[in-house]
C-alpha cells in the first residue's frame, strides 16, 4: 500500500434562514463551498479557467478549486484532492436547527485548509442549498459553530475551531495506512455487507452497473486509490494496488448473495456548463460472500475515498457492516 493519508473535518453550523436540499446535497455543497473559496481567493477573476490564468502554477488554491472550472482534456476522471460529506436524510432544515457536513481532503492537500476555514465565512454569507420564496428568494443561512477533526476508524476527535474564539488549531488526527489495516483485519473473511449511502455510479466496460456486482468495484476501488497515491501520497511498488491483476481475477468469484439496493435517480446542475448531468448510481445495502481476506483493506480504503463517478460530490460514500 501507498502512504496515502486521509484527513476528515465534520463541520456543526446553526441555521439562521430556512435552509433546503434536494434529495442528494453533495453536489450543492461542493459547488458552494469551492464557490466561496474561489470568491475568497481567487485574484484574477477575468480568467475564463484556472489553466488559462498566468498565476495558475503559483497560486495556493488551484488545487482545490480548478476542477470546477475545466475538464479533464483526455476524458478521464481528475483525482480530485477531496470529497464531500453531504448531510443524509434531511431536505429542510428551519432556522435554530443544527446542519452537519462533512469534508475529507487528501495527502499533501492538507496544507490548503487554512484557505477552507477563511472562505467559511464567504459561505455563511452566500449561504447553501435551494433559492427560497421565505427567503426572498435567497439561499439558507447558517453559521458554523464549530468545526473537528476526526478519525473516522478510532473516532478520535479533536476540536480545531469554535465561534468566539479566533485561533484555528493545527489539525492532528490523521487516518493512516496502520489504521486502514487495523480496521481490516476485524473484519470477517466470508461474508461483508456494504451501505451505499449515498449513489454510486460505476462503470464496467463502457456500461452503467444498476446492480452491485464485486468485480467493477474492486476495479474502481483499484483506480481510484492508484490515482490518489500518485497525486498526492507515494505509491508503494509492494503495496496493494500492485497486485492489481491478481486482485481483479479473485474479484469474479466473489459473489453478491443479498442485494437490497435500488437505482437513484439524481441530475447535476453546473452553473459553468448551463446543463444538467445524470449522477445516478445505486444506493441501500448488498452482502458479498467467498474469500473476502484479500480485499478487507482495499474495502476500507473505499469507504474513505468513496468510488465512482461523482466521488467529489459526496457520491459512491459507502459504510461497511459486519
Amino acid at each position: 500500500m501507498g502512504t496515502l493519508t486521509t484527513h476528515h473535518f465534520l463541520f456543526t453550523s446553526e441555521v439562521i434562514t430556512p435552509l433546503g436540499f434536494d434529495e442528494h446535497s453533495g453536489a450543492a455543497l461542493r459547488g458552494s463551498f469551492f464557490n466561496a473559496v474561489w470568491e475568497r481567493f481567487c485574484n484574477n477573476k477575468t480568467s475564463p479557467t484556472c489553466a488559462a490564468c498566468p498565476l495558475h502554477t503559483m497560486c495556493p488554491v488551484s488545487a482545490l478549486v480548478a476542477p470546477l472550472r475545466e475538464e479533464n482534456q483526455r476524458g478521464r476522471d481528475i483525482p480530485r484532492p477531496y470529497v464531500m460529506l453531504p448531510p443524509t436524510g434531511i431536505q429542510r432544515y428551519e432556522p435554530g436547527s443544527q446542519l452537519m457536513f462533512g469534508i475529507t481532503l487528501f495527502g499533501s492537500i492538507i496544507q490548503l485548509f487554512p484557505y477552507i476555514i477563511m472562505a467559511s465565512s464567504v459561505l455563511e454569507a452566500t449561504g447553501m442549498g435551494r433559492k427560497l420564496d421565505e427567503n426572498r428568494g435567497q439561499r439558507g443561512k447558517f453559521k458554523i459553530k464549530q468545526i473537528e477533526s476526526f478519525n473516522p476508524i478510532s473516532d478520535e476527535r479533536q476540536i480545531v475551531y469554535q465561534e468566539g474564539k479566533p485561533k484555528v488549531g493545527v489539525p492532528t488526527v490523521t487516518v493512516t495506512t496502520a489504521d486502514v489495516l487495523a480496521r481490516a483485519q476485524s473484519l470477517p473473511t466470508d461474508k461483508i455487507t456494504l451501505n451505499f449511502l449515498t449513489p454510486t455510479r460505476i462503470l464496467y466496460k463502457e456500461k452503467l452497473v444498476h446492480h452491485p456486482l464485486f468485480l467493477p468495484l474492486v476495479q474502481r476501488l483499484l483506480e481510484r486509490l492508484t490515482a490518489l497515491e500518485q497525486a498526492y501520497g507515494i505509491e508503494d511498488e509492494q503495496g496493494l494496488t500492485s497486485r492489481w491483476r491478481e486482485l481483479v481475477q479473485l474479484a469474479g468469484q466473489i459473489e453478491c448473495s443479498d442485494d437490497s439496493t435500488h437505482w437513484e435517480e439524481v441530475q447535476s446542475y453546473s452553473r459553468r456548463q448551463l446543463r444538467t448531468t445524470p449522477i445516478s448510481g445505486i444506493q441501500g445495502k448488498a452482502t458479498f460472500n467467498g474469500d473476502l481476506t484479500p480485499f478487507r483493506e482495499l474495502l476500507v480504503w473505499g469507504e474513505l475515498i468513496h468510488v465512482g463517478k461523482n466521488a467529489v460530490k459526496g457520491n459512491g460514500w459507502y459504510r461497511i457492516e459486519s
